[in-house]
């Protein structure tokens, strides 16, 4: 089994940074890619950046300038930097990972989420 564990969320201010962080334990043979989505209270999850394990990577329209994302290989771990947070960013942030486990198994997981609250 795989497992995903998000940390980094929180309250902050409009204009306020926070920096996520998720990392994926287990028997990982490989990942390829790993992402960050969205889900807002009553809307649809989104996403909002991913990250391929040759650190090509592509961010909504929303965010992009705001938010940036990167990855750690050796150590499985993924990371969402977001500057300039505005209330329309307010939502759970789920990690995911696509990849495969030792045995050869295909794998597509995600974390538990962690809140993100922009307010005044």
């Amino acid at each position: 089994q795989v497992h995903l564990v998000e940390s980094g969320g929180g309250f902050v201010q409009p204009g306020g940074s926070l920096r996520l962080s998720c990392a994926a334990s287990g028997s990982i043979f490989s990942i390829s890619t790993m992402g960050w989505y969205r889900q807002a209270s009553g809307k649809q999850r989104e996403v909002v950046a991913i990250i391929t394990n040759a650190g090509i990577t592509s961010v909504v329209d929303s965010v992009k300038g705001r938010f940036t994302i990167s990855r750690d290989n050796a150590k499985n771990m993924v990371f969402l930097q977001m500057n300039s947070l505005q209330p329309e960013d307010t939502a759970v942030y789920y990690c995911n990972a696509v990849g495969a486990t030792t045995s050869r198994l295909r794998i597509d997981v995600w974390g538990q989420g962690t809140q993100v609250t922009v307010s005044s």
